[in-house]
């Protein structure tokens, strides 16, 4: 499998962390070219073109989000941010700007590699390249073209705009999705109230697929910044 590896840029100037990601990612048998500033990333990005840019925010010479909409004028690349940055506003500004996920310093080795594989696997054309495909987790399955939910085999009924938010959610499934970029989606435009009715739909949806508050066995919940559906792989 050696020529089919996927190319990861890591673009993260603390040399510590670096060897770390880069140790984990190619143990595991992806090919690294590493960066240490925004400037270097760049050109590497645009000699490589690689599968999957793993960012930090915080570079010396420009900030993270720069890079962002560098990438995002020419390419739909995954991007995962790794980031010290704990603030809502840094984690909602880089999902809005364009990446696919954002993972806090410190850690684990498992999660940076489970989301990894579901950001490779969402570009490598998910649901939305098969209308009228199904997406299934765990029991769960959304069946686009009859627009309906069962769990377990048995049926819940949603209303049109719960089934849409659930939709919305699977065709993005493993990426963090924020609640301007969710209201968009399924509204259209947004006003003072969206979120606060996102919420509410959010809660009923929960509700009639038996979670209980605070487990989050299909939709995380990332407070003050958006919901994720799991990926097939967590």
């Amino acid at each position: 499998m050696s020529n089919n590896k996927y190319k990861v840029l890591l673009v993260e100037d603390e040399a510590s962390i670096r060897d770390f990601v880069q140790t984990i990612m190619e143990s595991n048998s992806y090919q690294v070219l590493s960066a240490e500033t925004g400037a270097q990333g760049h050109l590497l990005f645009l000699s490589h073109q690689p599968d999957l840019v793993i960012l930090d925010l915080g570079l010396p010479d420009m900030d993270g989000l720069d890079f962002i909409r560098l990438v995002r004028k020419s390419s739909p690349v995954p991007i995962v941010i790794l980031s010290a940055r704990t603030q809502e506003w840094d984690k909602v500004s880089a999902l809005d700007l364009g990446a696919n996920d954002y993972i806090t310093k410190p850690f684990g080795t498992s999660e940076l590699l489970a989301r990894v594989r579901v950001a490779l696997r969402s570009s490598r054309g998910g649901v939305d390249s098969l209308p009228g495909g199904k997406f299934t987790l765990a029991g769960l399955v959304i069946d686009y073209e009859k627009r309906m939910v069962t769990l377990s085999g048995a049926e819940i009924r949603l209303t049109q705009t719960e089934y849409n938010i659930l939709a919305v959610l699977a065709q993005h499934a493993g990426k963090m999705m924020t609640y301007s970029a969710i209201v968009q989606a399924v509204w259209g435009g947004s006003d003072p109230g969206s979120v606060k009715k996102l919420q509410v739909n959010m809660a009923n949806i929960r509700k009639k697929m038996g979670s209980r508050p605070g487990e989050s066995r299909y939709i995380v919940n990332e407070l003050g910044v958006g919901y994720r559906m799991r990926g097939e792989e967590e």
